[in-house]
């Protein structure tokens, strides 16, 4: 919320909450195109102010929330990575720190945010398996899921582990990292994928795993997913059984 009010304060800032108009959010809109962001990053934008106006109205301190017009959500990214590509990504990779990152993300498909936080106290090597929601987080995370350690990524841990510093997976330096980014996309150009992104490698965990045959419920429940019906619409694409019992019933 604090970045985002870094964009959100020289348009809203001196306004009183119910004072804003459409044509504000359409000036901001277009003032945000103009210096070269995307719609995504506009939608988000304007979406956290609107949960203010709406908290605050809950809490009576505006008598009520405006409408706060947007612009429409970007479909999700199409683009993944292929097994052999995560080999050379991992191999690009210039530091300790960011191999592993990448290892843990492919492994576990986990949102960055969860590798980021994620603490040497919710690996349990003895057992084999992630725990990827903080226990002592009371706030509500998407998809963080517990899931098995699988054989190169449970080495990989165990090498971090015996020069960790910090109680985080993920170090650098003896301090916690905020983001890797910028080093999965550095190694991503080397291997002539500039798009690699840490969201892509979630995205490709799961394009793997449904093209291999596993149930739709099986890899939302490894996703972390509420439901289904968002894994069915991502991908439900990439299943040849899927499609193939889809076939099946047009024989003639």
């Amino acid at each position: 919320m604090g970045y985002t009010w870094k964009a959100l304060a020289p348009f809203f800032g001196a306004k009183e909450g119910t004072e804003i108009t459409l044509a504000d959010c359409r000036t901001y809109t277009k003032a945000r195109r103009d210096a070269g962001k995307k719609d995504g990053s506009i939608h988000t934008e304007l979406g956290h102010l609107r949960s203010v106006l709406v908290w605050a109205r809950k809490q009576r301190l505006i008598a009520f929330a405006p409408d706060i017009e947007r612009p429409s959500k970007p479909d999700p990214k199409e683009g993944y990575l292929t097994r052999d590509e995560v080999k050379k990504l991992v191999d690009a990779a210039n530091s300790a720190h960011i191999k592993l990152a990448i290892q843990l993300l492919i492994a576990t498909g986990a949102r960055v945010g969860a590798a980021l936080q994620l603490t040497w106290d919710r690996v349990d090597f003895d057992r084999r398996m992630i725990q990827l929601r903080n226990p002592f987080d009371k706030a509500h995370r998407k998809g963080r899921a517990t899931v098995p350690i699988n054989d190169s990524l449970l080495a990989a841990l165990h090498e971090a582990k015996q020069g960790a510093l910090t109680p985080y997976v993920l170090e650098w330096s003896g301090d916690k990292i905020l983001s890797i980014k910028k080093g999965i996309k550095t190694a991503g150009t080397k291997i002539g994928r500039a798009d690699a992104s840490p969201h892509m490698l979630r995205h490709s965990a799961a394009v793997w795993l449904v093209e291999d045959g596993h149930s739709m419920e099986a890899v939302a429940q490894f996703l972390g997913h509420s439901n289904t019906a968002m894994t069915y619409r991502v991908y439900a694409r990439y299943s040849p059984e899927y499609l193939r019992k889809l076939t099946a019933s047009l024989e003639i």
